[in-house]
């Protein structure tokens, strides 16, 4: 979720397909608890009323001077992509930070050990204006830091770049990103992360699977990063999604493309889920997905709330 993770432990790099580890494509969760959300909302009042916050709390990440917009959320009705429905992020610019608007939402912080999942709709290009921007794309579970360096402090993140950044360039690039900890003044950042270039535009399926030894990233079935016991998450986190943009200069990023006409960029999710304290494949997590709808269920949460409870905002 922040600017360059660059500096790390160390960088771990996996390409294509590998195999699925040693499971039954049947879902086990048994009784564990569930987060499952298809996303089936008509109005904001429904969807906060199932636990989700729309960040309006200034600051970091992004342009210096962004809003962070509560009205950039929209619903969106169902679909052959999205059966259930959808939900769809928009962030705007014209480069100036005062003229940006950047979106992000959460779900209560109780998040820890288990399998993350999310079907997401990344873009290339904006919805409409000029290209270029780097303009991240999210998928991430991140708890607050209670003080520079903090080794309690937890993140895991999908991040897509279409446009690059992060001193990698201009070219599109997805990274997982798993954190020990930072400082913002003077950056510092401990992490492992995995970078595949090339683009990502298009419904993609997301899965984590956390463990107190390991953290396996997979996008589409097929591993793409592996992370060590030493960034296994030591606090709850909360689930989030968020849109916005990386300021000229930072870590060796571009910045906004140099142009003061508006651009908006949108980014959808059709459903997420979490399943605590086991690891399910990426079949498993499709199979249990299917239990679900076809069961008629559009929202299911038995994760029990933790003390003390998150703070009524997104930020950090």
């Amino acid at each position: 979720m922040r600017i360059s993770p660059l500096i790390s432990v160390s960088t771990v790099m996996l390409f294509g397909c590998v195999g699925e580890p040693s499971l039954s494509q049947q879902p086990q969760t048994g009784s564990a608890p569930l987060l499952f959300d298809d996303f089936a909302y008509q109005s904001a009042a429904e969807f906060q009323a199932h636990g989700w916050l729309v960040r309006h709390q200034a600051g970091h990440p992004g342009l210096p001077g962004a809003q962070w917009d509560s009205n950039a959320v929209a619903f969106l009705p169902a679909s052959a992509e999205a059966p259930a429905g959808a939900l769809q992020l928009s962030a705007s610019t014209d480069g100036q930070g005062s003229n940006t608007r950047q979106v992000q939402i959460c779900h209560q912080r109780k998040y820890k050990m288990g399998t993350y999942a999310a079907r997401v709709l990344f873009r290339d290009a904006p919805a409409f204006g000029p290209d270029g921007d780097v303009v991240i794309q999210t998928f991430y579970a991140i708890s607050p830091l209670q003080a520079d360096l903090h080794t309690d402090y937890s993140e895991t993140d999908f991040e897509y770049l279409p446009n690059g950044g992060w001193g990698q360039g201009s070219a599109a690039a997805l990274w997982a990103t798993s954190w020990e900890t930072f400082q913002l003044q003077p950056w510092t950042a401990l992490n492992e992360h995995s970078r595949r270039p090339g683009s990502m535009a298009g419904w993609h399926t997301l899965v984590l699977q956390v463990s107190s030894q390991q953290l396996r990233y997979y996008v589409d079935g097929e591993l793409f990063a592996e992370h060590t016991a030493a960034v296994v998450p030591e606090d709850w986190m909360s689930i989030n999604f968020n849109l916005w943009f990386m300021a000229s200069g930072a870590d060796g990023s571009g910045g906004p493309v140099a142009s003061d006409l508006l651009r908006q960029y949108q980014q959808d999710i059709d459903w997420v889920m979490y399943i605590a304290d086991q690891q399910l494949s990426p079949a498993q997590v499709d199979a249990q997905l299917q239990l679900l709808r076809q069961g008629g269920q559009t929202f299911i949460d038995t994760v029990a709330a933790k003390v003390p409870a998150s703070a009524g905002d997104c930020g950090l």
